[in-house]
């Protein structure tokens, strides 16, 4: 055993990048932040798309049979039109020979423009009972039938049954549409017409104290004297001869611009104008008929409307001040959704098909991979048999070190061992030389430098090796006594310059140590397989990697130029043109994460480190040859599976929760039944081909629960951190030494 120790000296200056990195440090939280509120965002816009789509049909409840002795007789058998000036519920009827034509539901972007242009074309005034919601998504359409002096009322947001609701819901309901209104067009209504309601001698106990506090705050109810039932789709002429009043009475006729396809009532509407002007009646809005019945002067029949006097009608007021703002806030928000959400759409589609690609691709080439390996005759040359080095990368390992030689003294294939304690200040160096002598290990040497950084521990260790083949494990891993034969067989084949292990999770006994298990197994072994046989390998992994000493030397040795030297080293030896492969019997046991913020950590600094060497490495995608193999290959599948695929990830659990919400739930919940059961698929294969135990998988419901979502702000956390220039720096995990011997991993 030989040690050697540095000079003593004046501790050295930090580094540029340590610097820059504690710089970097104190701009984490905002990221954080923003990378929660760009959550945040994608959520409310979700549900404000939600929210708006809870439209006609949506709540289908109807009371029948409800008594109606606290309604005013003279309610019940009065006209369409109920008032409450001074609190006094007063009705009023339209005049004989005239129509107060309305409309239900709209608007609409396909049918209403339709009506809008007959009664145009026919100089005939309206009132359209708008939904809120629909108003907030199609505000041009109102814009336009307000400028062509038309009036409006309300129809609710959601179009619900507001004898149903509580007092807040109704005046939700009632405030929201108004702020709808002002946006899209600039002015409120007076007018009000509740869903789902008909004449007023249906008025019952339930619905009356909503109108009377809605008469109370300054609103006019309008019912029905007449309904053409357009919307039960009857044929024209039923339409027509249902929306004819009797005796030649004046009425409230009801059509519907909206609600369900409208082909009849745009059929019918011009020939009942026409039908009803040869019969003398003429046409006017809700307030023409109070202004009629009130002895006021209206305007000349056969005026156009929107043509002569002012653009608002008796009904309309002006929107000003703080209900214009939020109106149009309101509006330009629905139209942030009305955008986002169907983009949002197809990147789930784009998302689902990539997701549900890489499962088929990684099962068949995973089972490829497992059968090529694991033939008889398969071989990767003349067993290799010399000697080779293991470099022990360590820093305040205290809890590790000795359980890591201990694992080293037990192994099968000669070798020498090399820890390089960076800078430790747990006396992890003593602890190492005490551990060789109490396992009588003369093959260790440990070599102590001033806190550099695990690359520069590991060029260190390369540098100082005496065989041409390097192992290099983390110092919290173990191997398995046949661990470090296995690895260095592929060096028999001459184009093997780096070989990947098959690292396992040790503590896995907790919830998260559980969940890291399945990922380890599912997610890293699959893909390395299959990357393997599409010679495109991304990364060694640090716990368990092996590399030809020549060929790290050629490519620059461990780059301190990103977080992730693994990845970096691995793609630096693909493009200097050698194989790196995959060896799934070389088993390494390593203590993962013990809590969500240690996760956190190294995940996060996995992923911007992945980022770094992608784009260190970016020139690889215009390059010849085999770095241009891995550039055109390797490049796009590390891009699209590790970070776009799982940034847009989210979008499936978004959509699955908006789909249950305001969809239909059971289709949703089946559906996201189905993709776990396909990754279910994925994940039992994975274990039956490392002979892992069944039982673990009963956690991965919840890993999709909840892990997977903490993966997903981790990695969109580091994508924020990278666009905004951000340098992180390394972050010692916290080890507690329970992963022992392999056995005991198991």
């Amino acid at each position: 055993m030989t040690t050697t120790t540095p000079s003593r000296g004046r501790r050295r200056a930090p580094s540029r990048m340590e610097r820059a990195a504690g710089k970097a440090a104190a701009l984490q939280r905002p990221r954080v932040i923003l990378a929660l509120l760009l959550l945040l965002a994608l959520v409310c816009v979700m549900l404000l798309d939600g929210y708006l789509r809870a439209e006609v049909g949506g709540d289908q409840r109807v009371r029948t049979g409800a008594s109606s002795s606290d309604v005013p007789d003279d309610v019940l058998d009065g006209g369409p039109i109920v008032t409450f000036r001074g609190g006094q519920a007063t009705t009023v009827s339209v005049p004989d020979k005239t129509i107060a034509l309305t409309f239900d539901d709209g608007p609409n972007p396909t049918w209403t423009p339709q009506v809008l242009a007959i009664l145009e074309k026919y100089d005939v005034p309206a009132t359209f009972f708008l939904v809120g919601s629909m108003v907030s998504r199609y505000p041009s359409v109102v814009r336009d039938m307000v400028d062509q002096g038309h009036e409006v009322g309300i129809h609710t947001f959601t179009h619900v049954d507001l004898s149903y609701q509580s007092d807040a819901r109704v005046r939700r309901e009632m405030e929201q549409t108004q702020l709808a209104l002002a946006g899209a067009a600039g002015i409120t209504t007076t007018l009000f017409r509740a869903p789902y309601s008909s004449e007023t001698d249906a008025i019952d106990n339930y619905s009356w104290p909503v109108y009377k506090k809605l008469g109370q705050d300054g609103y006019t109810s309008v019912f029905v004297d007449t309904d053409s039932d357009d919307w039960k789709r009857p044929g024209v002429s039923k339409i027509v001869r249902w929306a004819t009043p009797k005796e030649d009475k004046g009425a409230s006729v009801l059509f519907h611009d909206a609600g369900g396809e409208r082909s009849q009532t745009i059929e019918a509407l011009p020939r009942y104008i026409e039908k009803m002007r040869a019969k003398g009646y003429t046409f006017t809005t809700i307030s023409g008929a109070l202004d009629m019945q009130r002895g006021q002067r209206q305007a000349p029949a056969g005026a156009a409307p929107g043509t002569g006097g002012s653009r608002l009608q008796a009904a309309h007021r002006e929107a000003t001040g703080a209900i214009l703002y939020e109106g149009k806030a309101l509006v330009a928000a629905v139209a942030v959704a009305e955008w986002a959400v169907p983009t949002l759409s197809v990147g789930l589609m784009v998302v689902g098909v990539a997701v549900m690609g890489r499962f088929g691709m990684m099962l068949l080439l995973a089972r490829r991979h497992h059968r090529l390996r694991n033939r008889r005759r398969f071989s990767w040359g003349p067993e290799v048999t010399r000697p080779v080095t293991v470099i022990v990368p360590a820093y305040n390992e205290k809890e590790c070190i000795a359980n890591t030689l201990d694992s080293l003294s037990r192994s099968t294939h000669p070798i020498e061992i090399i820890v390089v304690d960076d800078g430790s200040t747990d006396g992890t160096s003593e602890i190492a030389r005490e551990a060789a002598l109490a396992l009588g290990m003369t093959n260790l040497r440990v070599i102590r430098q001033e806190n550099a950084g695990k690359p520069a521990a590991l060029n260190n260790g390369v540098r100082s090796a005496r065989h041409d083949i390097v192992v290099m494990m983390d110092g919290d891993t173990v191997f398995e006594p046949d661990t470090v034969r296995q690895l260095v067989q592929p060096f028999a084949d001459p184009e093997v310059g780096a070989v990947a292990g098959n690292a396992k999770v040790g503590n896995r006994t907790t919830v998260i140590g559980a969940w890291q298990h399945i990922e380890y197994v599912m997610g890293f072994n699959l893909d390395r397989r299959m990357y393997d046989l599409l010679r495109c390998m991304p990364t060694i992994p640090g716990a368990i990697g092996a590399f030809r000493r020549e060929a790290v030397l050629q490519a620059g040795g461990m780059s301190e130029d990103t977080l992730a030297e693994d990845t970096d080293i691995t793609i630096a030896m693909h493009r200097d043109g050698w194989r790196v492969v995959y060896q799934e019997h070389a088993r390494a046991w390593t203590e993962a994460p013990g809590s969500l913020k240690q996760l956190w950590s190294q995940r996060y600094r996995w992923s911007y480190g992945t980022m770094q060497a992608l784009w260190k490495h970016r020139k690889s995608l215009t390059d010849k040859g085999p770095s241009g193999r891995f550039g055109r290959v390797g490049m796009p599948l590390v891009v699209l599976f590790q970070i776009v695929t799982p940034v847009f990830a989210p979008l499936i659990d978004v959509f699955t929760a908006y789909s249950m919400i305001f969809i239909d739930f059971t289709a949703a919940l089946l559906a996201w039944l189905a993709v776990l059961g396909i990754q279910l698929v994925c994940a039992a294969y994975a274990f039956r081909l490392d002979r892992e135990k069944y039982r673990y998988l009963l956690m991965m419901p919840l890993q999709q629960l909840a892990y997977r979502q903490m993966m997903y702000l981790v990695l969109i956390h580091s994508c924020i951190t990278a666009l905004t220039g951000g340098r992180l720096r390394w972050q010692k995990l916290k080890r507690t030494g329970e992963v022992g011997t392999p056995a005991g991993a198991g």
